[in-house]
This record gives C-alpha cells, sequence and structure tokens, in this order.
C-alpha cells in the first residue's frame, strides 16, 4: 500500500512511519520541519527509506504531491502542538491545525485519494466530568486548538458525505515516548537538566490526565482501521489510569538523581489558559475491538522519562 504521513517527521509521525515501514508500505512523508525534525527519521532508522517532502501541506504544491505520489491512505497528523502557542497566537490554531485539515481533504477530492486517518484530541470535549464517550455532546472545547480540531472532525465528516472519503478520527490523549518534540515530560528532563537547583512548574502540579504510550497508540490505531467499515468512525484512545503532573515532575527528579533538587509549583489548577486540568475517557468502544493497552499510564510517563534523561545526556 501506498501510504502519505502529513507530520511524518514529528514525534508521533516518526514513529507511525517507523510502523508503516515494517508492514512493508511504501511511504511519503510532507512535512514542514517546523516542529517536526529529519532527526526523527533517522532515529527509528526511516529517513533513506521514506520520499520526505519539506512542504507545508497548505502550499499550492501539495495537490501536486499528492497526485504524483496517489497515495492509498494518508494519515494527517500536521498540526499545531503547542496548545498555549494558539491562546497567545490566535491564527496558529486556524492556519496550522484547521486549514491544514481542509487542504489535506481538498488534495484528497481533487486527486481521488479515499483514505484518511485523522489526528484528532481530547480537547475537542472542552472542561467536562465523567468518563467522556464518543458520543458525549455538545462539544465545547475551551482552547481554540480544541476548536480547530473539533472543525476538523467536522470537515471529514462533511466531505465523506459529498466526497465520498473514508475516514477514521482517533481523539488522542497525551502522547508519550521515545523522541518527544513537546510536553511536560520533555520540557521538564530539559529544565531541571540545565537548572539542577530547581524545576519550576506550571500550576500547582494537581493537573490529571489519562497519558498512552505512542506504540499502544498505534496499535489501537490499526487494529480500528482493520476492522471497522463505516464510512467515518471515531475512537478515544487512552491507557489504564491517570497521571498528574506533580508525579511527572518526581519521576524526572528522580530520573536525574536530583533528589534535593526543588520543585516550585505555581498557582491554579491550569498550566495556562484553555488548558483543561482533569478529563477521563470513556474507551469502550476500542476496547470492544479486542486492543488493551500494554502499559498503565503511570508506566508510560515512566518509560518516556527514562527515554528522554537519556536522550538528553546523549546530547550534551
Amino acid at each position: 500500500m501506498k501510504v502519505l504521513v502529513t507530520g511524518g517527521a514529528g514525534f508521533v509521525g516518526s514513529r507511525l512511519v517507523s510502523r508503516l515501514l515494517d508492514l512493508s508500505h511504501e511511504v511519503c512523508v510532507v512535512d514542514d520541519l517546523s516542529l517536526g525534525r529529519a532527526e526523527n527519521l533517522a532515529a527509528d532508522g526511516s529517513l533513506g527509506r521514506v520520499e520526505l517532502v519539506t512542504l507545508d501541506v497548505r502550499a499550492p504544491e501539495f495537490v501536486a504531491v499528492v497526485d504524483r505520489f496517489h497515495p492509498d491512505r494518508i494519515f494527517h497528523l500536521a498540526a499545531n502542538s503547542d496548545i498555549s502557542r494558539g491562546t497567545s497566537e490566535p491564527r496558529t490554531d486556524l492556519e496550522r491545525s484547521f486549514l491544514t485539515t481542509y487542504h489535506v481533504l481538498d488534495a484528497m477530492r481533487r486527486t481521488g485519494a479515499r483514505e484518511l486517518v485523522f489526528a484528532s484530541t481530547s480537547a475537542i470535549y472542552g472542561e467536562e466530568p465523567g468518563d467522556l464517550g464518543e458520543a458525549h455532546g455538545p462539544l465545547q472545547p475551551i482552547s481554540l486548538y480544541g476548536a480547530a480540531k473539533l472543525s476538523s472532525e467536522a470537515y471529514v465528516h462533511a466531505y465523506a458525505h459529498l466526497y465520498g472519503v473514508r475516514g477514521w478520527i482517533f481523539r488522542f490523549p497525551n502522547v508519550v515516548g521515545p523522541n518527544l518534540t513537546h510536553g511536560a515530560v520533555f520540557d521538564f528532563v530539559r529544565r531541571l537538566a540545565r537548572d539542577k537547583t530547581r524545576l519550576v512548574v506550571l500550576g500547582d502540579g494537581t493537573q490529571t490526565k489519562p497519558y498512552l504510550h505512542v506504540d499502544d497508540l498505534l496499535d489501537a490505531i490499526f487494529l480500528a482501521i482493520a476492522r471497522t467499515p463505516s464510512p467515518v468512525e471515531t475512537y478515544n484512545v487512552a491507557g489504564e489510569g491517570t497521571t498528574s503532573v506533580r508525579e511527572i515532575a518526581e519521576m524526572v527528579r528522580a530520573a536525574l538523581e536530583l533528589p534535593h533538587a526543588r520543585l516550585e509549583y505555581g498557582e491554579g489548577s491550569r498550566g495556562w489558559p484553555g488548558d483543561v486540568p482533569r478529563f477521563s475517557y470513556d474507551t469502550a468502544k476500542i476496547r470492544s475491538l479486542g486492543w488493551q493497552p500494554r502499559r498503565s499510564s503511570n508506566e508510560a510517563v515512566h518509560a518516556s522519562v527514562v527515554a528522554e534523561v537519556e536522550r538528553c545526556k546523549r546530547s550534551s
């Protein structure tokens, strides 16, 4: 199968590309390298085995790339992943989280590509109590990132109805693993490695969310694609349990062997405006297909902390 991956040089994207190559697919990666890095593909041994096109998917040339490569399936992961930046620069998520999706979908319409796997997010739910299922509504995101992803989901459904696109929507939780590019684990390791006396944490540390290892996420995605024939299917994906920011900070301090470093917390339960301090997924739908994460939330975070500390030491 020929597979095109937007954002394929990012954290999740590079791991996805490695999995696709292991399955003997022909892969084209389109990434503007604003957040992704060619080194992420090199780390998994993928760089010399894929076609890497350095391009923003909003560029007019993107349609020509899709037409030439003629993919059987597109995995669309290109998006702004810095939610806090979207608050200070409001056009960021319009341009990089929504319009990227529009351009991918319209390139599919114009070239005849028919299958799309879309990376969505828990942020589309907003700040809601209880275990959130795929049919929960109304959906009221509190970040521009969540709003852009929700709008993108709506466009996937509309293009499926109007133009015969077949889609799978996966609402990611906080995803961790090797070769991180952002997030609490990435930031904490680097902050504490620079200043070994203290770690400044945004918010009071009580922010608590489900974390999922990237390999468990990919297991869920590939299983769902194989087993669901509907025009568009949506899945929540999350691991067992939750992990607090305070727990992550303590894991990082232990992994760096700095037991006397101070953990300095801020005020309030939000790390930034638009942050959802806590949420819980209902994952019965993906589990009904037989998927089970191999790592709990805490286990996934701990493995990621260890990997990130080792990577930080190698680069120093």
